[in-house]
C-alpha cells in the first residue's frame, strides 16, 4: 500500500474534496414493463438487469439474464454503458457495473457519471466506493410493506474525488484482490462439481435394493402460515421460533436460531417443527433440505419431513434429499413454470432406495468428510477463501477511506 500512501502524500496531502451524489451522479429508477403486454417481452434485445443477474453472474454485467422488447423502453431511453445499479429497495445493499446500454427493474437505482464528473472519475474506482455506499445503505432504510434506502439521504451521500492517479492505483490493487477470490472460488466450485458427481456415485444404488415412496417411510406436511403474521411476531424470549429463508445458510445444513418469534397463539395456528426434522422451502431455493436443530413453526412457504427414523439415518436421507436425482425429480414434478412449487403430495410420490443400515452409515462417513473439504470454513478451500475475503474487505475500507479538505 505504500505506493498509494506515497501518491496521497504527493497529491492531496491536506484531504481530498466530496461531492454529493445528486451533484456527481444522474439517477434515474428502474422499471418493469406490463407483463400484460406480450410483445414487451418477445424478441428482446435490450438487457434487462435484476437482482438474480448478480446472484448468478457477479458485479460486472455486461448481458443479462433475460431481456426486453425495444418497444418497451419508456421515452426510447436506456441507461448508458457504465453506469451503476443500486439495490435501493427490497435487497438492499447489491450493486453492479454494467458495461452495456440497458435497462433495469424498478429495486435499482441507477447511477451515471455527470458529463462534468466523466474525466475525474475512473468509473470502476466508483464501483469500489460503492461497497461504502451499500453500508450507507443499509443502515439507512425506510420500512412499509418492504423495506426501502432514504432516498433523500441517499442523495446526499459524499463521494470523494481523489486524483486520477490515486483512483487507478487504488482500482489496480482492489482488482488483483478481486481476481485471486475469483480463482479460488472457481477452484472451489470445481471441487464441488467433484463432490456432486462422487456423492452422486455413492448414492446410486443396486436394483436390489428395496425402493419406497417418500411418504411411505415419513410424514410430510405443509407449514402453515397465522394471519395477519405481524399480528403474531412477539419479542417475547418465550415466542416460539418462527423459521424464516433468511433464516438458514445459503450453503449450510442446519437451521440453528432465528430471527423472530411468533406467540403461543400464533404457534397454534401454524405448523411446528422439533429438532432433526426436515424442512424444505416449496418455493425459492427450491426444494433444498435443511436440518432443523430447534422447536419452531414454518410457514407455508416451508415443507416438514419427519418421522423417517425407522428407515433412514438423518444424514443419509439428508445427502439423498439433496442428491441431484432426487432434485431433478422434484423439479419435474413440480412442473415447467417459471416459479416452480413443490408440494407435499408431489414430495410424498418420488420414490428413493432404502439401503441396509451399514451402507448408510458408510455412506455418511464418506460424503461427510468430502463436504468438509467444500463446505466447513475452518479446513481448506473454504477456510482460504474466507481469509481472503477478511483481507480484501480490510484493504478495501483502509483503500477507500479518505480525509476530507477543509
Amino acid at each position: 500500500m505504500s505506493r498509494i500512501d506515497n501518491l496521497i502524500q504527493e497529491l492531496c496531502p491536506d484531504g481530498v474534496e466530496f461531492a454529493e451524489l445528486q451533484a456527481v451522479f444522474t439517477t434515474k429508477g428502474g422499471y418493469t414493463p406490463s407483463k400484460n403486454d406480450p410483445t414487451a417481452w418477445a424478441d428482446g434485445t435490450v438487457p434487462w438487469f435484476r437482482m438474480e443477474d448478480i446472484r448468478d453472474n457477479g458485479r460486472v454485467l455486461g448481458s443479462s439474464l433475460q431481456q426486453i422488447n425495444e418497444s418497451a423502453v419508456k421515452g426510447g431511453r436506456l441507461f448508458p454503458a457504465n453506469s451503476i445499479l443500486v439495490a435501493t429497495s427490497a435487497t438492499i445493499g447489491e450493486h453492479a457495473l454494467i458495461t452495456v446500454p440497458h435497462l433495469s427493474n424498478q429495486r435499482f437505482t441507477s447511477l451515471t457519471l455527470k458529463p462534468e464528473f466523466v474525466d475525474r472519475f475512473e468509473i470502476k474506482f466508483v464501483f469500489y466506493y460503492c461497497f461504502v455506499l451499500n453500508e450507507w445503505c443499509r443502515n439507512n432504510t425506510t420500512t412499509s410493506s418492504f423495506a426501502s434506502v432514504d432516498m433523500s439521504g441517499f442523495k446526499q451521500f459524499k463521494f470523494p474525488v481523489p486524483p486520477l492517479e490515486v483512483q487507478r492505483e487504488i482500482v489496480r490493487v482492489l482488482d488483483k484482490f478481486t481476481q485471486l477470490e475469483a480463482e479460488l472460488e472457481a477452484e472451489l466450485e470445481a471441487r464441488r462439481a467433484q463432490y456432486d458427481y462422487y456423492a452422486g456415485e455413492l448414492l446410486t444404488i443396486d436394483e436390489g435394493v428395496r425402493r419406497v415412496r417418500i411418504g411411505d417411510v415419513a410424514t410430510i406436511v405443509r407449514g402453515a402460515s397465522p394471519r395477519p403474521i405481524q399480528k403474531f411476531i412477539t419479542s417475547d424470549p418465550e415466542g416460539v421460533p418462527w423459521i424464516k429463508i433468511g433464516d438458514v445458510p445459503a450453503d449450510g445444513k442446519y437451521i440453528t436460531s432465528t430471527a423472530q418469534r411468533v406467540t403461543i397463539e400464533g404457534a397454534a395456528k401454524s405448523r411446528r417443527v422439533l429438532p432433526g426434522d426436515f424442512v424444505l422451502s416449496n418455493s425459492m431455493s427450491f426444494g433444498r433440505p435443511y436440518v432443523s436443530q430447534i422447536e419452531g413453526c414454518i410457514h407455508d412457504g416451508w415443507l416438514a419431513i419427519s418421522a423417517f427414523e425407522d428407515s433412514f439415518e438423518r444424514d443419509y436421507l439428508y445427502y439423498l434429499l439433496r442428491s441431484t436425482p432426487v432434485q431433478e425429480e422434484f423439479a419435474r414434478r413440480a412442473g415447467a413454470g417459471t416459479v416452480k412449487n413443490l408440494n407435499a403430495d408431489i414430495v410424498r410420490s418420488v420414490v428413493i432406495p432404502v439401503p441396509p443400515r451399514a451402507e448408510q452409515k458408510r455412506v455418511i462417513d464418506l460424503l461427510d468428510h468430502f463436504d468438509a473439504l467444500v463446505n466447513d470454513i475452518r479446513i481448506g478451500l473454504p477456510a482460504e477463501l474466507a481469509v481472503r475475503r477478511k483481507q480484501y474487505e480490510y484493504y478495501r475500507d483502509r483503500l477507500l477511506t479518505f480525509k476530507e479538505t477543509v
